[in-house]
């Protein structure tokens, strides 16, 4: 198949999803608003690439981002058409997902990633609206997704439940050296919804039962200095330790040398990728209440499901694993077997090559 992909090269999930199709033989024309990370440098020659500048992306919560649409979409228009992809799939119904409604393109398949969808008011709604209204079939990876993309018009029948799937080879435990401190490690990004302020405060909590905690905050993002100005406030900075973002091929030897993994984000589409990483590296884990987290999590057998923006409950959970070692590996050992049996991702990218050639025998 000839496959066109509407997504940023500066997304892990953009590459892993596009590195599938390359590795099976499809032709895969790649169309971001972004240059690539580092993680998607060698996959961009395997593909026809083309970078759209100015990029929508630099300022699309600015208030001239419209100005850069009308010839974004022309540049769209203008390669689908001379390359006449037999589809094209969309990643996320922000900006990507509006492009993508007004080139017009069919058949057109959207993935939403979670927040671009779950999130936003009434203005970002009516948007939702006409994308999906113009959107031909949908795949999203969470029963919350699911349900809110019904809820913007989607029928039923055209949505497929795909998980975004964890690599179970590269995340994989490994046996632990002996070490004197518990490691927490979180690998959210810097950003307000993912209230690593909540993590923060529970770590100056955890540390008066445990003081042989120590937590690893892996990301990067616009919160990082306040966050870092609160670790100092709380006289906690040696403690916490900031190491900025981790380009994927580092992530696994971070999960396996951690002992506990928490998640402390607001607003998730059903398991976010991370978490399930973490559950993959036979991590137990401590997240909040978002998402499809309940489902997948299962208390006590993976680990704990808190409320949102609750420093004591999280803190209390993560003390308990602190000082249970069994528990610990009770849980980890559950985890990695759901995802190996639920969250495989050759198994979901395999289902979604059944989607494209449906999608395409129907055209």
């Amino acid at each position: 198949m000839k496959i066109a992909y509407l997504a940023g090269a500066n997304s892990i999930h953009s590459v892993r999803w596009i590195e599938f199709f390359v590795e099976k033989g499809h032709e895969i024309i790649w169309i971001s608003f972004a240059p690539p990370a580092p993680e998607a440098k060698e996959l961009v020659k395997k593909t026809k690439f083309h970078e759209i500048t100015p990029s929508l992306l630099s300022d699309i919560n600015g208030p001239f981002a419209i100005r850069h649409l009308s010839g974004t979409v022309k540049k769209v228009k203008e390669i689908l058409d001379r390359e006449k992809p037999d589809l094209l799939h969309v990643h996320s119904a922000g900006t990507y997902g509006l492009v993508a409604a007004l080139a017009g393109f069919h058949p057109t398949i959207l993935t939403p990633w979670g927040s671009d969808i779950l999130l936003g008011g009434f203005i970002r709604k009516l948007l939702l609206i006409f994308i999906v209204g113009r959107t031909d079939i949908f795949t999203c990876d969470g029963e919350n997704t699911f349900e809110r993309l019904i809820g913007l018009g989607a029928e039923r029948d055209k949505i497929s439940l795909v998980r975004f799937g964890t690599d179970i080879e590269k995340f994989r435990p490994e046996p632990k050296t002996n070490q004197s401190k518990i490691k927490i490690i979180s690998l959210r990004t810097l950003l307000p919804v993912y209230d690593i302020e909540s993590l923060i405060r529970a770590a100056a909590i955890v540390t008066k039962s445990a003081p042989n905690a120590e937590f690893i905050i892996a990301g990067g993002g616009d919160d990082r200095e306040r966050l870092e100005k609160l670790t100092r406030d709380l006289d906690i900075e040696k403690i916490v330790g900031f190491v900025g973002r981790v380009e994927n091929q580092e992530l696994p030897k971070f999960l396996q040398s951690a002992d506990i993994y928490v998640s402390t984000s607001l607003s998730d589409s059903g398991l976010a990728s991370s978490t399930a990483e973490a559950m993959a590296t036979e991590l137990p884990v401590v997240v909040t209440e978002s998402g499809d987290n309940k489902e997948w999590i299962d208390p006590p057998a993976g680990g704990f499901v808190v409320a949102v923006k609750s420093p004591e409950q999280l803190a209390e959970r993560i003390i308990t694993l602190i000082k249970d070692a069994g528990m610990r590996k009770t849980q980890g050992t559950r985890n990695r077997k759901i995802i190996e049996e639920k969250n495989n991702y050759r198994v979901e990218m395999e289902k979604i090559e059944k989607v494209y050639e449906n999608l395409v025998s129907r055209k």
